[in-house]
């Protein structure tokens, strides 16, 4: 058995960090994608936590199988030459997306608890990002599972202190939290979730099953990190549908919650918050840079494109936080629908 290979623990770790990140952390995603369908939200949250154990497997097994630098033999192999082609293009256009979102984030989370202006914080995760990128997978994965067991533990700490001191109350939180034309239906939002995020971390978690132990981590890492999603999701769900009135409109509402507990613990996760958007940031600038070059054979080239696509994404971050949940996020999930399905397909047929 190879035992230099990333283990279990680092996989899950691994999983959990690219798909976590300025809208979960946050709260956002909960409230677009769940909230708002009262008690069938949570019917939402269990599907999609089934969806990510099978779908982190799927995608991390063919990783292992072809030994993929990045996204593009998977969806090759899974989809075939021209549908493959176009699911490329829009994983890739959707990497750049995502990298803006965190930039975006950072910026609103600056804003709302330090009272400075936003162009610091996006400027401060965009400089980050880019550096950590430059040192390859292996910065990127110890990048991200190094700050996963602090992000739960801030998750899971801060919702069960709001749900015990501020019932749930799932009904309200539905009514204020309103709808988006996007997704009308709970069980059409849960596919939504779990396939825009597929979209988003397919490009760490193909390299990442290539560079697993075995197989039994792949399978064991999938579970452990699909649990671990579904668990602080519905954390953070239940928390913030006991704060309903008091979040409406806020930009970051996990923020708010923890501020209900002290003000040290509100600077606490606002900390750990910054750390876990740097995760996904990182994945989603490494995914989108290793599509456009090999940043490892060509370091010239990649710090060109990794310099160039930052810049990019800094000034695309202006279009505001919220705004890029809400419908950024439901458009690429669409779009990843039909990864979703030629994955399984490929799966249970092959």
């Amino acid at each position: 058995m190879n035992r230099k290979g990333v283990s279990t623990l680092k996989v899950a770790a691994t999983y959990i960090g690219t798909v976590v990140g300025a809208g979960f952390a946050t709260g956002q995603e909960l409230l677009q994608f769940f909230s708002k369908f009262g008690a069938m939200g949570l019917a939402g949250l269990l599907i999609s936590t089934v969806m990510f154990i099978l779908f982190g497997y799927i995608i991390m097994d063919l990783g292992k199988k072809l030994n993929a630098r990045s996204h593009v033999e998977i969806i090759l192999y899974s989809s075939g030459n021209q549908i493959g082609k176009v699911i490329d293009y829009i994983i890739t256009i959707f990497l750049f997306g995502s990298f803006s979102a965190m930039i975006a984030g950072t910026g609103a989370l600056f804003t709302q608890q330090l009272n400075f202006p936003g162009l610091m914080g996006n400027i401060l995760m965009a400089v980050l990002t880019a550096l950590t990128v430059l040192t390859g997978i292996n910065g990127v994965i110890n990048s991200i599972s190094f700050v996963v067991p602090f992000l739960l533990a801030a998750v899971i700490g801060t919702s069960v202190f709001s749900i015990v001191n501020t019932p749930p109350d799932i009904a309200r939180a539905a009514i204020i939290t309103g709808g988006n034309g996007l997704m009308n239906n709970w069980f059409l939002s849960a596919v939504l979730y779990v396939s825009y995020n597929t979209v988003l971390s397919i490009a760490v978690l193909g390299p990442l099953g290539a560079s697993a132990q075995n197989k039994k981590a792949i399978r064991n890492g999938s579970i452990l990190g699909g649990l671990g999603l579904g668990i602080g999701s519905v954390m953070i769900y239940l928390a913030l549908s006991g704060n309903a009135s008091e979040i409406a409109g806020l930009e970051v509402p996990m923020i708010y919650v923890a501020g209900k507990i002290s003000y040290f613990a509100q600077i606490l996760y606002a900390l750990v918050l910054t750390a876990e958007v740097y995760t996904t940031s990182v994945g989603a600038l490494y995914g989108f840079a290793a599509r456009i070059t090999d940043i490892q054979k060509n370091p010239v080239k990649g710090r060109i494109v990794v310099a160039t696509s930052t810049v990019a994404a800094l000034m695309a971050s202006q279009f505001g936080f919220s705004n890029l949940v809400k419908y950024w996020y439901p458009v690429e999930g669409y779009c990843g629908i039909i990864l979703l399905v030629c994955l399984a397909y490929t799966t249970f047929s092959k």
